[in-house]
Formats: structure tokens, C-alpha cells, sequence
């Protein structure tokens, strides 16, 4: 314990969000890891994704919610507008539905439009599903999408690297991207 508690430590310097003091931060992050489903992974764990390692500047820490064996699997991302059009939306449900029937773990966003619609033809299909947010993982952005995160990280896997309460900002969602294509076989 005193060996994570260190690394937790170090960690929390490279996500500091203000004047939260490192150990207030070792104790959330702990406190959150004792609830059901939530883990840490840093980069040396073995279920940490070797296909994220290989990508520019990969996340040291993922907060996760649900399994995280899953991001090991054969993951396909399906991503898009968040103002979708209604055939675009038929298509993405159509899309993420039948790669999941064919074994493929859909990943996007969980933001509004065709990433909603992608996790949404993924569990309709009773396949594995990957959300990856641009806040922390305690946070659900867009609000309207709180069941189906829920859905998610009891039926798939939610991860972000951003620390316990932070916000959704602009900046978050195209680095949120590298890591959905990291985790992607296509």
C-alpha cells in the first residue's frame, strides 16, 4: 500500500488541479478505488492496453469503471458529430451493432450524436462497449448521458485520465481522441 500511495503521489503532481494537497488527493483517489468497479491502472500494469503504450504521450494513469480487461480486447472506434443527423445516427447504431455481433469492443466518447449512437448499437447488440470521457470519471458529460454511462460501466468499461472532479474543458476532448484511436485496431 505504501508503494502505490507513492506512486499515487507522483502521479497526482503531473494531474495537480489546484490546491488540493497531494495527500487529500491519495485519499479521494483511494476512497474511489474501494467503491465497486473502480480501479487504477498506471502504465507498467498488466492490463494496461498495449496498443495505448504505443501512441504519442500515453496516459501514465487511467481511472477505470467497469472491466478493465476489456481494453485489451479487439476495439473498433466509432466516433462523429455531436449535432447527427437521424440517417447518421441509424448508421452508427446499424454500424457499432453488427461489429459488435462480430466480436469487435466499440469505443468513442459517450459525447451527444454518433458516439451515443455507437454505444448504443453496441449494447444493443449485448456487445462490449468503451467509453472514454474528457473529465474525470466521476463526472458525466454530457449530462444526458448519465444512464447510459451507468449502463456502461456495468455492462462495458469507462475510463478517463483526467483526475477525480475535473471538468469537461475544450482542450480535454482532443487529447480524450488520442486515446480512443490508441485503443483502436481501426
Amino acid at each position: 500500500a505504501t508503494e502505490q500511495n507513492e506512486r499515487l503521489l507522483a502521479l497526482s503532481s503531473v494531474y495537480a488541479k489546484g490546491p488540493c494537497s497531494p495527500q487529500r488527493e491519495i485519499e479521494s483517489i483511494n476512497h474511489w478505488r474501494q467503491m465497486p468497479g473502480n480501479s487504477l491502472l498506471c502504465f507498467d500494469s498488466p492490463l494496461y492496453p498495449l496498443l495505448l503504450k504505443e501512441i504519442h504521450c500515453p496516459p501514465p494513469i487511467l481511472f477505470v469503471r467497469g472491466n478493465p480487461e476489456l481494453l485489451g480486447s479487439a476495439c473498433c472506434a466509432l466516433v462523429g458529430s455531436r449535432k447527427a443527423s437521424a440517417y447518421g445516427m441509424r448508421n452508427a447504431k446499424w454500424l457499432a451493432q453488427e461489429l459488435a455481433e462480430s466480436g469487435f469492443t466499440i469505443v468513442s466518447g459517450l459525447a451527444a450524436g454518433i458516439d451515443s449512437g455507437a454505444h448504443q448499437g453496441a449494447l444493443r447488440a449485448s456487445g462490449s462497449t468503451i467509453a472514454v470521457l474528457g473529465c474525470g470519471i466521476d463526472r458525466v458529460y454530457p449530462t444526458k448521458n448519465r444512464a447510459m454511462m451507468e449502463e456502461i460501466a456495468q455492462r462495458g468499461t469507462v475510463i478517463s485520465e483526467y483526475p477525480l472532479g475535473a471538468g469537461p474543458r475544450p482542450y480535454h476532448f482532443p487529447r480524450r481522441n488520442r486515446i480512443i484511436s490508441g485503443l483502436s485496431l481501426g
